[in-house]
């Protein structure tokens, strides 16, 4: 299928791409079936993805959500200091904790209040 005729306000630029057999046919079933050129659904694409930013590279960085219950591990990472701290100030019942069973536990919320100064955690 032919491309339609290049406005001459708009320059353009010529582009020699290789794409696989299978993105080439959708692509001439997509400019068919819009009954449009392949040049108007690439550009609409080009600028879409990039929406007129130039992207080097991108990383997508999936987080689990922060647990809300913390084991002794996970409290002393939090507040950056060794496990044995945090043993050790839960113990003395300065750090706010409850003990289930053999393990130590800890709520994120009284954790960060705690280190916050309020006396009520």
């Amino acid at each position: 299928m032919a491309d339609m005729p290049q406005s001459s306000e708009t320059p353009t630029t010529p582009l020699y791409v290789r794409l696989p057999a299978d993105a080439a046919t959708r692509l001439d079933r997509a400019a068919f079936e819009r009954r449009t050129s392949k040049r108007e659904l690439v550009t609409d694409a080009v600028v879409r993805l990039l929406d007129g930013e130039t992207t080097v590279g991108r990383a997508e960085v999936h987080r689990s959500p922060d647990p809300e219950v913390l084991t002794v591990e996970q409290a002393a990472e939090l507040l950056q200091v060794d496990a044995d701290t945090v043993s050790t100030l839960a113990r003395e019942g300065t750090l706010p904790g409850r003990k289930v069973g053999r393990e130590w536990r800890f709520a994120r919320a009284a954790l960060l209040r705690w280190l916050g100064g309020d006396t009520d955690a």
